[in-house]
């Protein structure tokens, strides 16, 4: 099978861990930067050109789209899909994990617990704005932030009403939402695929932070999940089309309750703190579900 991984990046972790699992099973895979692609969008020879050159066409195509580049990012995956190729996640559920506000739409629309939120831009009435969430200490974070970048915690009203004007003045759109305290700076990483948790650890925020990212210098350790979190997760992903995704959950004291879903899920927390070889899975994914001939359901 001939797969083509969409990074800008080839040395990161999980871009190398999915290339040497697909080369153990023996496929043919090429790394492409998204970004250098450019597209023939004419029906009747649709194509992706790279460096000079058309591309061959691809079996299945593994999306690797960062957060900085997801609008042409997933305009390049779109093409490969005209053109036959399988994503491991779609363009358009990619970008409806991206889009914060879609995504806890979608989720809230299923009925999936999360926390109290609410969104604004240039809100008239910052003091019912944080009352709708019930007060301070409250979180407030910047619709396009990811890794904990844009994410403050607003411990007192007065902090609020700061971080909130400050967030305006950017001309931004910002997310308030309830603080869970209990969690103690801890959420759950779901590694969905398909509809099964395949892995999930515990984060652990480092001390005097409260977010509980890796990236940021959290802990991780293996945990074990409830029944009620894994469907939750699994449903999380399916709501938003996802083959693949990781999948935050907060435990509260009401229930456990969806922060987050990542269309595309670091793989070297999880595989290191639990020992998976979740890179082989994702490409087992693939060798289920890509068929010659294969074409998309769902519109873009």
């Amino acid at each position: 099978m001939k797969i083509a991984i969409l990074s800008r990046d080839a040395t990161l972790y999980s871009c190398r861990r999915l290339h040497e699992a697909a080369l153990a099973r023996g496929h043919q895979v090429d790394i492409i930067d998204p970004l250098s692609c450019y597209m023939n969008i004419n029906p009747a020879s649709a194509a992706v050109h790279y460096r000079g050159e058309p591309l061959p066409h691809f079996d299945a195509v593994i999306p690797r789209i960062g957060p900085a580049t997801t609008f042409y990012g997933t305009a390049v995956l779109r093409q490969f899909e005209m053109c036959g190729s399988y994503p491991l996640n779609e363009s358009v559920a990619i970008t409806r994990a991206r889009d914060k506000l879609r995504s806890l739409q979608l989720l809230a629309r299923q009925g999936i617990d999360m926390p109290v939120t609410g969104f604004a831009h240039s809100p008239d009435d910052t003091h019912d704005l944080i009352e709708m969430v019930g007060g301070a200490p409250l979180v407030v974070k910047l619709v396009e932030g990811t890794q904990g970048i844009g994410v403050v915690l607003a411990e007192t009203r007065q902090a609020a009403e700061s971080v909130i004007d400050a967030f305006r003045g950017l001309n931004a759109h910002i997310l308030v939402q309830e603080f869970i305290k209990e969690a103690q700076g801890r959420d759950i990483r779901c590694l969905v695929i398909g509809n099964e948790v395949v892995a999930a650890i515990e984060r652990e925020a480092k001390e005097g932070d409260f977010r509980s990212n890796l990236h940021r210098g959290g802990r991780a350790r293996r945990v074990v999940i409830t029944p009620r979190e894994r469907e939750m997760a699994v449903r999380a992903a399916a709501t938003l089309g996802l083959d693949v995704a990781g999948v935050d959950i907060l435990r509260a004291r009401r229930g456990p309750l969806v922060m987050e879903v990542n269309a595309s899920p670091g793989l070297e927390g999880i595989e290191k703190t639990t020992g998976l070889n979740i890179a082989a899975m994702m490409i087992d994914w693939i060798e289920q579900h890509a068929r010659p001939g294969f074409s998309l359901k769902t519109g873009g």
